[in-house]
């Protein structure tokens, strides 16, 4: 056990060289990125008085950083939980240690399962989902109990299957086929979207991406939840198939998983939600002086589903490698949208076409 500093909070956790579920309670440090997000969410989303559950809280530090970090009369009540008997001591012994400077007083921890600390609520304006693997166990209870306009945010390590290294598991994990290529992230991403909208579906509950990305070795997504059979349909219209010819490197967006491009059947990941992924409304507020989340910021704003590899097409079609500021700037003059994606540091997202991409490279 060890005393160490996370943005404004001191806490004490145990530490291991190799993080897993098996260290007596919970604690990542990798992940303070993940808390840091959560954070400049909630402080920029346009809400006070929010009631706040984190079901598996493990060491408590999202929870003290909550009630350090987050703006005055952001949090009305914040409940905190875990399953394990040294992870609730844990938490009491670091909220006591942060007792300066809490910005609410409705706190209450607590001992349950996760779902039944979920199904027992009365309901909470956001809810952290952050396990160890995969959400799925998880997902039902907090759609359930998510209010409307509320927000769950959800974190997956679960990446293996969701990236095509185990496609059986991810068609049986996620009801969906993942893609081994340049694009196994973005659409690992987008397949684990669509599970939770699924989910959220059968409740008339549109969960609707505002903020999403992948990082390291897990993806996360801030799910807004709007009531309404409406706003389901609209969102399971854009539940369609990525489709990718590694012939020529082309790709579309499909309602079916069955296309052929230079004389062979494409390869083909989903279905997969294709719509806006994050809300540049949003991350503006966030104001976040992070170059991550700025890369961000700038794909959001042309809202397209995957990017075309520069490296690889250079490869392919044996031309020059450009800088991909330059090259972004050229389809731009061109008259077609383009940024960076922080799914892939040599790619583009871009309306244009690959003929015209490779037009403007050997340019």
């Amino acid at each position: 056990m060890k005393t160490i500093t996370e943005g404004k909070a001191k806490i004490q956790t145990h530490t291991a060289r190799i993080v897993s579920k098996e260290m007596p309670v919970f604690y990542n440090p990798k992940m303070e990125f993940n808390r840091d997000t959560s954070i400049l969410v909630l402080n920029a989303i346009d809400k006070k008085n929010l009631q706040i559950g984190l079901p598996l809280a493990g060491s408590g530090v999202r929870a003290a950083r909550f009630l350090l970090e987050l703006k005055k009369e952001k949090i009305k009540s914040i409940k905190i939980n875990d399953h394990s008997p040294d992870a609730v001591k844990l938490i009491k012994k670091n909220i006591e240690i942060n007792e300066e400077g809490l910005i609410c007083e409705d706190i209450e921890v607590s001992q349950l399962d996760a779902n039944n600390f979920l199904l027992d609520s009365v309901g909470f304006d956001y809810i952290e989902i952050d396990p160890f693997g995969t959400p799925n166990p998880f997902l039902d209870s907090a759609v359930k109990r998510i209010s409307r306009g509320g927000i769950i945010a959800a974190t997956s390590t679960d990446t293996a299957p969701l990236c095509g290294t185990y496609p059986k598991t991810c068609k049986r994990k996620y009801f969906a086929a993942p893609i081994r290529n340049e694009h196994m992230h973005e659409a690992g991403l987008r397949i684990l979207i669509r599970k939770a909208q699924l989910i959220g579906a059968q409740f008339d509950k549109a969960l609707i991406p505002i903020f999403s990305y992948s990082k390291d070795h897990y993806f996360r997504t801030y799910f807004r939840c709007e009531k309404g059979k409406t706003r389901v349909d609209n969102i399971i219209s854009e539940h369609k198939y990525f489709l990718y010819c590694t012939k020529c490197l082309n790709y579309n967006i499909s309602s079916y998983n069955k296309q052929e491009c230079c004389k062979k059947l494409m390869d083909f990941a989903g279905p997969i939600f294709t719509g806006k992924i994050n809300d540049s409304s949003l991350i503006k507020k966030m104001k976040a002086d992070d170059k991550f989340i700025q890369t961000i910021l700038e794909e959001s704003k042309i809202n397209l589903p995957f990017f075309y590899d520069i490296h690889k097409i250079a490869k392919k079609y044996k031309i020059g490698i450009p800088k991909t500021d330059e090259l972004i700037s050229r389809l731009k003059k061109a008259g077609f949208k383009a940024s960076k994606t922080h799914f892939n540091i040599y790619a583009v997202k871009t309306d244009a076409s690959i003929e015209k991409i490779i037009k403007i490279m050997k340019k």
